[in-house]
C-alpha cells in the first residue's frame, strides 16, 4: 500500500496534474496545507484525497508535522511537491518495485527533471539531481533544515528508481521570483547558524552537489556567485538549454546565489554596525 504526502498551499494551477499523475498507484492521498486562499482544497477533495491544514515553518518541519500527526496507512510513502508529477513510466516502475522490495533497502531516490518556462534543463549539471522521495513508513524522517532539507534513512539502505518525477511549476515567474527570495532568506541564516559551513555533512543521495556546495562557501562571498555561473552556464554547458534555460541559470546559478550572499552580507554588517 502507497501513500502519497504532498504539501500545499495556493496550488489550484498545480495540483491537479501531481495528483492525476499518482491514480493507479497511489492508495491514499495526504495533503497538508498551509490555509490556501484559492480552490486547492476543492483539486484535492476532487481526488479523494485527505485533507489537513498546519501553520508552514519550512518543508522539514511539515513533512515531520505530518509523519507525527497524521494517520499514515501505507507501508510505503511517496512525498511529492504540488508542482511535480510522475512520469507514467515511474509509476509504473514503482508499482513494479515496490512488489518485490528486499527488505534491507527502505527507501528509493529518483530523477528529478526540472522544466523553466516550458523548457527541461538539462545541462548546467542540473540533471540528473537524486533525491530520496519514496520510503518505508516509520523507516525515514527529515532533517531539521530551513532549506535544501533532505530524508534521512532511520535504518535500512536505499536503491533507485530509473526514470523521472517532473519539476513544472506553472505559477508563473512572478510566483518563482518570490519563492526564490524566501528560500535566499532562509539559506542565508542557515549558512549563519553554521558559520558559514553549511552543507558540510556528506549525504549518500547527493554527494556531487554536496562536494560544490562545500567548495563554494568557502569561496569569498560575491565572488562565488560569479564563478559559480560560469561553471554552469560554460563549464556544464548551460548555454545549450536554449534561451530558456539560459533565463533559468542566470536566474538559479547567479541572481538567487547573489542575492543570497547580499542577505549574508546584511546580516553581517547588522551585528557589526547595529546603527545601519
Amino acid at each position: 500500500m502507497i501513500s502519497v504526502l504532498v504539501l500545499t498551499k495556493n496550488e489550484e494551477k498545480n495540483l491537479g496534474t501531481c495528483l492525476k499523475s499518482v491514480e493507479g498507484l497511489a492508495d491514499e492521498i495526504i495533503i497538508v496545507d498551509s490555509f490556501s486562499t484559492d480552490t486547492t482544497k476543492d483539486i484535492a477533495k476532487m481526488y479523494g484525497a485527505r485533507f489537513y491544514e498546519h501553520a508552514f515553518e519550512n518543508q522539514a518541519d511539515q513533512v515531520n508535522w505530518a509523519l507525527g500527526n497524521v494517520e499514515i496507512k501505507g507501508d510505503w510513502i511517496l512525498r511529492l511537491d504540488a508542482d511535480e508529477y510522475l512520469t507514467p513510466e515511474l509509476a509504473k516502475e514503482i508499482k513494479k518495485t515496490l512488489l518485490n522490495a528486499p527488505q534491507e533497502i527502505s527507501g528509493y531516490e529518483m530523477k528529478r527533471r526540472v522544466y523553466f518556462l516550458g523548457k527541461w534543463v538539462r545541462h548546467g549539471g542540473y540533471y540528473p539531481t537524486w533525491h530520496l522521495r519514496l520510503w518505508r513508513r516509520g523507516k525515514g524522517a527529515y532533517e531539521e533544515r530551513e532549506v535544501d532539507e533532505h530524508l534521512e534513512l532511520l535504518e535500512g539502505g536505499s536503491g533507485r528508481m530509473k526514470h523521472d518525477f517532473v519539476d513544472d511549476n506553472k505559477k508563473g515567474l512572478g510566483a518563482w521570483i518570490e519563492k526564490h527570495n524566501t528560500y535566499a532568506e532562509r539559506e542565508a541564516r542557515e549558512t549563519l547558524k553554521g558559520n558559514f559551513q553549511l552543507f558540510l555533512r556528506p549525504r549518500a543521495q547527493d554527494r556531487g552537489a554536496t562536494f560544490n556546495l562545500q567548495l563554494y562557501y568557502r569561496l569569498p562571498i560575491f565572488w562565488r556567485a560569479r564563478l559559480y555561473y560560469f561553471y554552469r552556464l560554460i563549464l556544464r554547458g548551460g548555454f545549450l538549454d536554449g534561451r530558456e534555460g539560459r533565463l533559468f541559470h542566470f536566474l538559479q546559478g547567479y541572481w538567487y546565489r547573489m542575492l543570497t550572499d547580499a542577505k549574508i552580507y546584511e546580516s553581517r554588517r547588522d551585528v557589526r554596525h547595529p546603527q545601519y
